[in-house]
């Protein structure tokens, strides 16, 4: 369970640095809708009271524009002579993409082969220079660093970066303030940037709120690691949610989540795929399947919320996963 006496991890961001990150960014994204889950002709019995945040609506469609504007925006002239680079499952991509795009300045995403030719297209779009290398995101990410480092290029890390994390905690903000008497937030988790800047902003504005984290079931990164002790990197990770599919985590995000997370749950990709049927049935919303993570969670139970429990579900990304 999570100890909030605990003294906060190294560089942890504050909630003054969240809100100073929503104010930075509030030209750049949207203050995406957060919708009831009511009119729907095959509600989740175990959820009468759920509401939608649908972040999938975001600038580049996830909730990754938040992040990499605000680290956009938190560097110099001089550091973004170069351009900017990071490697991506995707979305984080296609954030970095559009920051470069807004920022007028040389943009390079790094993908591994796992990750879909459409993406990598879109980000192509935004005017991003794409190079493929390795297999997944911890090989490409190597590689991205690595030109990083050797060729002084601004590098903007998906997950384990305060600026980055500070940006994703403005969705709790929105949450919060559309709708304070939520009880407990759902949120995917990939490298966990997300989850952290969630819990730790809405921990700190609402200390009662729940945090429950969903995996892939072949990609329990944070799960593993917070039940060990330390950080752990799996071997493999079996899943078709590539963007929910890092082997590891990073210090930060490891210590964030171990502090500020609830509840740790896992999804089949299956469960997935029809969690995004129901939100395109349902509702018309088009999730990938890091984006159906949440409902997928409730339709399964494998979150079971108590009696009168307010629920709001993250739907972080889109796609067209099951469609």
């Amino acid at each position: 369970m999570p100890n909030l006496d605990e003294p906060p991890a190294l560089n942890e961001p504050s909630l003054d640095e969240v809100k100073a990150a929503r104010d930075r960014i509030a030209p750049y994204i949207r203050h995406t809708p957060l919708v009831p889950a009511i009119a729907i002709k095959q509600p989740i019995p175990s959820c009468p009271d759920l509401w939608l945040k649908l972040d999938c609506l975001q600038v580049t469609g996830s909730f990754k524009a938040r992040g990499a504007v605000n680290t956009l925006k938190s560097l110099s002239a001089a550091d973004l002579q170069r351009g900017i680079i990071t490697a991506s499952g995707g979305n984080h991509g296609l954030a970095v993409a559009y920051a470069g795009w807004l920022a007028q300045v040389p943009a390079t995403i790094y993908l591994g082969s796992n990750v879909p030719p459409a993406k990598a297209e879109k980000l192509r779009q935004w005017g991003a220079q794409v190079v493929f290398a390795g297999s997944d995101w911890d090989e490409a990410n190597q590689a991205a660093m690595t030109v990083a480092a050797t060729q002084g290029i601004s590098y903007i890390h998906p997950f384990d970066d305060p600026q980055v994390i500070a940006g994703q905690g403005t969705l709790a903000l929105e949450i919060l303030a559309d709708l304070p008497q939520v009880d407990t937030l759902l949120v995917a988790i990939g490298g966990g940037g997300l989850i952290s800047g969630v819990s730790l902003a809405a921990k700190a504005l609402k200390p009662s709120i729940r945090i429950v984290g969903i995996e892939p079931v072949g990609a329990p990164t944070l799960k593993a690691s917070v039940e060990a002790g330390k950080i752990l990197e799996l071997e493999a990770t079996p899943t078709l949610a590539n963007t929910l599919a890092p082997r590891k985590t990073e210090p930060l995000t490891f210590e964030i989540v171990r502090r500020y997370v609830d509840k740790f749950v896992l999804v089949s990709d299956e469960a997935m795929v029809e969690a995004c049927r129901w939100l395109w049935f349902e509702l018309g919303v088009a999730a990938e399947l890091s984006g159906g993570a949440a409902i997928a969670a409730l339709m399964t139970n494998q979150y079971q919320p108590q009696p009168g429990e307010v629920v709001c579900a993250l739907i972080c990304g889109a796609g067209t996963a099951g469609l």
